[in-house]
Parts: C-alpha cells; sequence; structure tokens
C-alpha cells in the first residue's frame, strides 16, 4: 500500500486509548488508529466500535492497527486489508505495559463472553 487517500502520515495519534471510551468510562479490546486524522477508536470487537463509528462519522476510511507488533491497514470504504503500509507518525501502538483488553479496571470479568 502506498501513501493515498485517507491516510496523512504526519497525523499524530489522539492519545494511547480509545477517546470515546475514555470520555464515557468504557472499556475496549483492541485499539484501531485513523490513517488520516489520529483518532484513536475501539475495534469491532468492543462493545462500542468507536473505530468504525469514526469513520460513518467523518468519512475517514484507512485505520491502522494500534496494537503492538502489528502494522497493518483497513479500508473500510472498500473492505481492504494491507498488510503493511506507509510509515504513520508515533508513537504506532498503544504502550505495551497497556493491557488488551483495557484499561485497567474497567474491563469486566466475563469480558470474553461479550465478544462479537
Amino acid at each position: 500500500m502506498t501513501t493515498a487517500a485517507g491516510i496523512d502520515p504526519a497525523a499524530v495519534p489522539s492519545g494511547t486509548g480509545c477517546v470515546e471510551c475514555g470520555e464515557v468510562g468504557g472499556w475496549w479490546v483492541h485499539l484501531r488508529r485513523c490513517a488520516q486524522c489520529g483518532h484513536i477508536g475501539c475495534c469491532d470487537s468492543s462493545p462500542a466500535q468507536h473505530a468504525t463509528a469514526h469513520f460513518r462519522t467523518t468519512g475517514h476510511p484507512v485505520v491502522r492497527s494500534f496494537e503492538p507488533g502489528e502494522a497493518w491497514f483497513w479500508n473500510y470504504a472498500t473492505s481492504e486489508l494491507y498488510e503493511s503500509g506507509p510509515a504513520l507518525a508515533p508513537p504506532v501502538s498503544r504502550p505495551p505495559d497497556q493491557p488488551s483488553p483495557g484499561p485497567v479496571g474497567r474491563v469486566p470479568a466475563n469480558w470474553a463472553d461479550t465478544l462479537r
């Protein structure tokens, strides 16, 4: 994947966790980073699915995994997966000591029963 529409390599991440979950005290399974603006949202296995909601609200089509060791991109508009893509501004993942699911203290004991 080359730099394309919907990707701004200079956009910095909005934080180390899902923006909306942080605002409402929610929790997430995995994190996704908008490749256009840097918004961090939770994945579709998470209860609130904020990364997909961000795409629907903004039209920003491409996300990159925000998990340590993962560098894949997903294009919501075309339903295409890319194993790699352009380098994005750091940091490229959540802090390695931040657990998944997270954040600490907000993940219910039965979280695995809620997976989609």
